[in-house]
């Protein structure tokens, strides 16, 4: 007995895929295209979020952190009876600066005290390679993978690194290589991005950090898991209280614990990129699918009318034409997935360079296949429906009827037409007698332009963001900061370091901003009159001098309290004699990074009885003789921080610059399958209904150059229009990523330049050329008996 696989109708589809295999394959791209991107995104979302709970889960991530200046250890235990509080644990925090020998400029990290012989029940630490630290032997640290990584081959377990430590040189043995989850994204603070290879962080037992900063007995930083159930506000509260008279400057959950905040942060950008891009593709494939169906079904009225006649039934009929679109569609969705998986795959390797996990695997889970898959068929299906039902109750007399002829009648069109050269009048009268086909077109054209502006401009903000925030806002060359506030000579010891051509001081007091109800804990800073090295910029980015009294709040912090010009804020400062002060706000600056506050240097001093009293100051340097300066560095005790623009900007342009590549070669990729499936199915459409019309001039003498003139023609208008209207979107585009980007840390300029604006435009124009050789060489092909045949 023979088995038939086939049946003639499966046999039908197969053929007609192989005759529309150029539509069909760039449909198909385009709905990969959209389920890939969704997979990624998806996908790589659940991955972060499943393994962040894990990570914190498993080691004990705190839920509470609260620095503080000094206090006895006994405290730890009138912590743990707050209100809430299931664990709470004291250690020393402190900042440290490493002299290594294989770089000029000194280095900067955190070192914090670790227990010895015995896990702690918060922030464990994950040991990737070495030992955990013995007792007894004071000398040793524990180092952030990170760091060990980013100095390669020059540093390793086992070596001996020199560290200041409260002003006194250290040599400290490396003895372990750690993960912490405290410092999945470590940065330095004021940073735009992490520099591995200049921060670092370290660990140390607490009986060597009790002796190299003074704090027998005594701890400067608490960190505390509350009970599940247990509202945050009030275990924060309470922690407040018991640390208050021992210079508590604020505790703090999670969401402000900055490696949590980036983490967050990327998890979101995951989310709106799994919102914004895939419904654009899987639009565009539903919009391709239409078209193409529906004339495909036209042309095959005789065909419907003959299955009709040999008995298949309405069903049957149906069942036919959704088969044709199912395996387009399952084609594209099976692509995607694969597509997806490999780009998932590729992206968490990327995000463990900038994530340190102790692992981190892209999981694609079933859900996100099948709603990826789902939404994909579902879509193809009612976007097709139309015109599949319309095949299918076609009744046999009226599908072996020629279909009536597409009406020309006069229109408004003719009366500015009469000065167009025949050809022209055809090919936009053919545009004009199509009006939604014409309109849907141009759109999925400007929506590949607009995806790749929308992404590209990332690289217009970026240099935007380098420039106000480098160039125009912070134009010292060096930041150096101290362990704590210092007298104004302290300013002169800093002028008399070798190469420092300028100084100016700055004050920075953390402190507690209120206004109707609402809080944010910022610190004030304090900033000279006429300041030329760290500048305050307003709304356009132009320098504005402090104001003599009253408060200046950044863009971001004036929306955030919901303060603005005129609005008195009450400032209650979180360290010396915790003054509490009215401030007026006087003016509304615009910053790139953070949500800062500034005061006049003076006014500050005198308001916390502190005159003249700095953090640290903003120098610029004589770059023949920066060596000589990083040396000075290296044997001043007092400088804790020292912070360089050159090394940050190098950071930033380096870790931005990888990324782009990456981004802008899938982003072009991406943009190039819309306007090839757009613009190819566009002119293939368009040969199909005018093959006649077309064969028919070819007999009249016209040449291939004239005809393939109507065609292509038709084309490049349709992509011409199109071009201004997706660099609008783009730019739309654009403005609903820097509003999904607006943050309390960091925001990014709306700004998108002329070579974006033009290089997405080339790129789709590109791909017009491609579609249009493809279209010429089928026009080339063309069987004018074939094409002039009619039927009566």
């Amino acid at each position: 007995m023979v088995v038939h696989v086939f049946t003639p109708l499966d046999k039908k589809v197969i053929r007609d895929l192989g005759i529309m295999w150029g539509q069909a394959l760039a449909i198909t791209l385009v709905i990969a295209a959209g389920v890939a991107m969704f997979v990624m995104s998806e996908g790589m979302l659940r991955s972060l979020w499943e393994t962040r709970a894990v990570y914190y889960d498993r080691y004990g991530f705190a839920d509470v952190f609260a620095p503080l200046k000094r206090a006895p250890n006994a405290l730890a235990k009138r912590l743990e009876r707050v209100s809430g509080v299931r664990f709470a644990e004291t250690r020393i925090k402190q900042r440290v600066t490493l002299d290594m020998p294989h770089m000029d400029e000194p280095i900067q990290g955190q070192i914090l005290s670790y227990p010895v012989g015995r896990e702690p029940k918060l922030n464990r630490l994950h040991l990737a390679q070495g030992r955990w630290l013995a007792p007894g032997r004071n000398n040793e640290i524990l180092v952030s993978a990170a760091f060990i990584e980013a100095h390669g081959l020059a540093l390793k377990a086992g070596d001996e690194i020199t560290a200041i430590l409260n002003g006194r040189k250290r040599d400290l043995k490396i003895v372990g290589v750690v993960l912490s989850a405290e410092f999945i994204y470590a940065i330095r603070p004021g940073a735009m991005m992490p520099d591995n290879k200049r921060y670092g962080i370290f660990w140390m037992s607490r009986v060597a950090l009790e002796a190299a900063f003074d704090m027998k007995g005594a701890f400067n930083d608490a960190i505390a898991s509350i009970e599940p159930g247990t509202e945050l506000s009030t275990a924060i509260n309470g922690i407040d209280k018991v640390l208050e008279p021992y210079g508590g400057v604020g505790a703090y959950g999670r969401a402000h614990q900055v490696s949590d905040w980036y983490v967050s942060g990327e998890i979101d950008q995951l989310r709106n990129m799994a919102q914004i891009i895939p419904p654009i593709f899987l639009a565009i494939a539903a919009f391709l699918l239409n078209v193409v169906i529906s004339r495909w079904i036209d042309t095959e009225r005789e065909q419907i009318g003959l299955l009709k006649a040999f008995g298949y039934t309405t069903g049957a009929v149906a069942v036919h034409y959704v088969k044709l679109v199912m395996i387009i569609t399952v084609s594209g969705v099976l692509l995607g997935f694969m597509g997806g998986v490999w780009l998932g795959g590729g992206l968490a390797a990327l995000y463990q360079e900038f994530f340190r996990f102790p692992f981190l695997y892209f999981h694609f889970t079933t859900s996100v296949f099948a709603i990826g898959g789902g939404i994909s068929i579902l879509g193809a299906l009612l976007s097709t429906w139309g015109a599949v039902r319309r095949a299918a109750m076609l009744v046999p007399s009226e599908a072996m009827s020629p279909p009536p002829p597409t009406s020309y009648a006069h229109t408004s069109f003719e009366a500015w037409a009469h000065k167009l050269s025949q050809p022209s009048k055809m090919i936009v009268r053919h545009l004009v007698r199509w009006p939604r086909r014409t309109a849907l077109t141009i759109l999925g054209n400007a929506a590949a332009v607009a995806v790749l502006i929308g992404s590209m401009f990332f690289i217009d903000a970026m240099e935007k963001l380098i420039d106000i925030n480098f160039n125009r806002a912070e134009r010292q060359d060096a930041t150096l900061s101290f362990m704590e506030a210092k007298q104004a000579r302290a300013l002169q010891d800093i002028k008399s370091l070798p190469g420092v051509l300028q100084a100016e001081p700055f004050r920075a007091v953390p402190a507690r901003l209120s206004f109707q109800g609402k809080e944010r804990r910022e610190a004030l800073t304090g900033v000279i009159p006429n300041a030329n090295l760290s500048r305050i910029l307003d709304q356009r980015y132009a320098p504005i001098a402090v104001p003599k009294t009253g408060l200046v709040l950044s863009k971001k912090l004036s929306e955030l309290l919901g303060a603005g010009v005129g609005d008195v804020v009450v400032a209650h400062v979180t360290e010396g004699r915790r003054p509490v002060l009215e401030l007026p706000v006087v003016q509304v600056s615009e910053t790139m990074m953070g949500s800062p506050a500034f005061m006049d240097f003076y006014y500050l001093g005198r308001v916390m009885r502190e005159q003249g009293r700095m953090n640290g100051a903003y120098v610029k340097l004589d770059a023949l003789i920066e060596k000589d300066f990083y040396s000075a560095l290296k044997n001043t005790p007092a400088i804790a921080g020292v912070a360089m623009k050159t090394a940050a900007l190098q950071s930033f342009r380096d870790t931005m610059g990888e990324n782009v590549l990456v981004m802008t070669f899938f982003n072009v990729l991406f943009a190039g399958v819309i306007a090839v499936g757009v613009i190819y199915n566009a002119a293939r459409i368009s040969l199909s209904e005018r093959a006649r019309e077309l064969a028919s001039l070819r007999v009249l003498g016209f040449t291939l150059g004239e005809t393939s003139f109507i065609l292509l023609g038709e084309l490049a208008i349709l992509v011409v229009a199109a071009l201004p209207l997706g660099c609008a979107l783009g730019y739309g585009l654009a403005w609903v990523w820097t509003l999904s980007l607006d943050t309390d840390l960091y925001r990014i300029p709306l700004e998108v330049s002329r070579q974006t604006f033009g290089f997405s435009c080339l790129v789709v124009v590109g791909a017009a050329l491609l579609s249009g050789i493809a279209t010429f060489r089928q026009l080339a092909k063309l069987n004018m008996v074939t094409a002039l045949k009619t039927r009566e």
